[in-house]
């Protein structure tokens, strides 16, 4: 896997993947930035937020549950030291889906969370990582019923 950056003007970046795919980053204007597209951090929770996505419309098409959407929220926080690396995140799923298994969509984001994702494994070196479920319009407790 290869990436290369390259440095516009002010505190603007573009990223080009080795697949030939771009993004641009961007500073905050106390940084020397202009605001004009996600900082590098935004990007890791970008990242963390689409890999357990993934992970989680994977499973969850193999187990044939009828998903009709998918969102993830993540808030994080960092330290106030530099490197301001990551200290918690959380990641709240949104799931809809009339005749899905709240077993099974509990168990494919627990999975996605503990094991699959690799950006939520590479991050738990450093943050405490934690999820929970809002499952058809309703907040999901760790207690509920299966």
């Amino acid at each position: 896997m290869q990436t290369r950056v390259k440095w516009l003007d002010h505190m603007s970046f573009v990223a080009e993947s080795g697949t030939g795919h771009t993004v641009v980053m961007d500073g905050s204007p106390d940084s020397g930035g202009r605001d004009l597209a996600p900082r590098p951090m935004e990007m890791i929770l970008m990242g963390l937020g689409g890999c357990s996505s993934y992970d989680m419309v994977s499973m969850l098409r193999k187990a044939r549950q009828p998903l009709d959407s998918l969102e993830v929220h993540i808030e994080a926080t960092r330290v106030d030291s530099v490197p301001a690396v990551f200290e918690s995140i959380h990641l709240r799923f949104v799931v809809k889906g009339e005749g899905m298994s709240l077993k099974q969509v509990r168990r494919a984001a627990d999975l996605s969370i503990e094991k699959y994702c690799s950006v939520s494994k590479m991050l738990e070196k450093t943050a405490t990582i934690t999820h929970s479920l809002e499952f058809n319009g309703e907040e999901v407790s760790a207690d509920s019923e299966l």
